[in-house]
């Protein structure tokens, strides 16, 4: 199985036979199901991590993930911190882009969740 990226973050093609993996929406909870950060960027990172974990548990990596949706409760926050927020995103997934898109929502199943990330992976 391979990933294509077709103008990074705008499109992902994959061949045949791979299996999909459908990431449910992770929110900075360390392994107590704790929140670890205040911070929107730490918040990220957080989740980043989370989605990374359960694709290598699947037996992927992290250049498998086709797909992010990310959903904050404040889009100027986000955009405040895109530079910090970039930085930690490079450093989980070196120059690999997925298709991704931002959301604002009210609010977050977690009360005191910032940041959710869910995700397709192709393994």
């Amino acid at each position: 199985m391979s990933l294509k990226l077709i103008n990074p973050s705008n499109g992902v093609l994959t061949e045949p036979g791979g299996r999909l993996l459908f990431i449910a929406g992770q929110v900075a909870w360390d392994q107590h199901q704790q929140i670890v950060a205040g911070d929107l960027v730490g918040q990220f990172d957080r989740a980043l991590a989370n989605v990374i974990t359960v694709v290598t548990e699947a037996g992927g990596k992290p250049e498998q993930i086709a797909r992010l949706v990310i959903y904050v409760t404040d889009r100027n926050e986000y955009r405040v911190h895109m530079k910090e927020i970039g930085e930690s995103y490079r450093a989980r997934m070196g120059k690999h882009f997925p298709a991704m898109v931002l959301v604002e929502v009210k609010g977050l199943l977690e009360a005191s969740a910032k940041i959710e990330i869910e995700g397709v992976a192709v393994l």
